[in-house]
């Protein structure tokens, strides 16, 4: 067998890092087989050198400033897993003006600055594969820009962040408060000890702007996304839910219609028939329905160790084969001609349109309803079903929930306001917007 050589160096030795070596070196002869290409990882570099860590470093040529490593080493892939942006986007950039290939699991940086990372990549005649950005070992990147490239993408829904999921998840099993369980999955390592960027929305938000690029041909703009976390998300709302036949997922929803595109992250209630509402604790899951293939979905770990060293790993053995064969041949970094990429009308979110669940807190007294299905009538929402459950605590107030017909978001928004302004109405009103995920 032909055991041709490429030398890779490895930036950030934390959890993909370890378990990227680890790969390589568990499965060395598997990818030999498969490729004819020997992966050899010549030099690392951490903060530091002296860190315990789940993987062996010994033999390696250690580097505490990744950038020295770029400048003195003969290597022919650099694999970015640091995280961040600003130190993430000098190693990537200062790769590629030394023609050195770039993988990265960072997708805060591509969402953030793959815009100007594609130019340089195309000016130095080199790839940057991301694979792991998106969803871990899932290869939502490759299916979209690969195997569904002779389709028109019609949309693209998932449930892309493990922590929200596992959190929503178990709030229903266990039957707890959100903060309840958000400390159980602290202490189990699925949240980060500040889990705002993850419950916050933040996390989903930078993978719909890669998802949303590649899938539809528009210039990454993070900035583009609207967002709302999990944060506010009750336990009597997933009860209520799954009483209606829904449940509750954290989504990131891509979808072009005549208008324009719409993107945005927020919770939503998915019939339970749909496979994607079947989606539980950290798993991950992206649906995208095309004009040829119809919708499609993919399922599996969205984090982990060895699960996004999978899509890592991946990545480097796509692009050693280019550099072994002397192929000229590149997927583009965004899935379409550079030239071909074209800003488009980003819908604001309530120019969006949508059925929704809300739950409204009132005083318990003949004529209530009325008051408030008036406000609605005017603002021509019309209303699909209602539930007026008893407060089995206070019975002076008690909780309304009612199901709309589909409406233009600003309508939903204008209404509540009037609402929630009845002298028989308390607290804020909870509003939740309902995804079909059927055409």
């Amino acid at each position: 067998m032909n055991k041709n050589k490429i030398k890779i160096g490895v930036v950030g030795l934390g959890t993909v890092g370890s378990g990227v070596i680890n790969l390589l070196e568990k499965n060395k002869e598997e990818i030999l087989k498969r490729s004819g290409i020997s992966i050899d990882i010549t030099c690392i570099s951490a903060a530091n050198k002296n860190k315990k860590r789940d993987c062996n470093i010994s033999g390696l040529k250690f580097y505490s400033d990744p950038l020295e490593m770029i400048k003195l080493e003969d290597i022919d892939v650099i694999v970015e897993l640091i995280g961040g942006e600003s130190l993430a986007k000098d190693i990537v950039l200062k790769a590629l003006e030394n023609k050195i290939h770039v993988v990265t699991a960072n997708k805060a940086l591509i969402a953030l600055h793959g815009n100007e990372i594609s130019k340089a990549a195309e000016n130095n005649k080199c790839d940057v594969a991301y694979e792991a950005s998106v969803a871990g070992a899932v290869p939502i990147i490759k299916v979209i820009r690969e195997s569904l490239n002779a389709n028109i993408i019609h949309w693209v829904a998932g449930i892309i962040n493990g922590t929200t999921n596992y959190i929503l998840t178990e709030m229903l099993k266990s039957k707890k408060s959100f903060s309840e369980v958000l400390k159980e999955a602290q202490a189990l390592g699925y949240a980060e000890a500040d889990p705002a960027f993850d419950v916050g929305g933040i996390d989903a938000a930078h993978k719909l702007t890669i998802l949303s690029s590649i899938s539809f041909g528009i210039p990454l703009n993070f900035n583009s996304i609207y967002v709302e976390g999990i944060e506010d998300i009750e336990l009597v709302d997933l009860n209520y839910a799954k009483e209606l036949g829904y449940a509750i997922k954290h989504l990131a929803i891509g979808r072009k219609n005549a208008d324009g595109i719409e993107l945005r992250v927020h919770p939503c209630l998915i019939p339970k028939s749909r496979l994607l509402a079947n989606v539980d604790g950290v798993k991950n899951a992206v649906v995208v329905s095309s004009d040829a293939a119809g919708p499609t979905l993919y399922y599996g770990a969205g984090a982990g160790s060895l699960a996004t060293a999978s899509s890592v790993v991946s990545d480097i053995i796509d692009i050693s084969r280019k550099i072994i064969f002397k192929s000229n041949a590149s997927v583009p970094l965004l899935g379409y001609q550079a030239d071909d990429l074209k800003e488009q009308n980003i819908l604001n979110i309530k120019e969006v349109e949508s059925r929704y669940y809300l739950r409204i807190r009132v005083t318990n007294r003949p004529g209530v309803l009325a008051e408030i299905t008036k406000i609605f009538g005017s603002k021509s929402i019309s209303i699909e079903s209602i539930l007026q459950k008893e407060d089995l605590i206070n019975d002076k107030f008690v909780p309304i929930v009612l199901v709309t017909h589909s409406v233009i978001e600003k309508n939903i928004f204008d209404a509540l306001i009037d609402i929630e302004k009845l002298d028989v109405v308390k607290g804020k009103i909870v509003k939740i917007r309902i995804e079909e995920l059927d055409s």
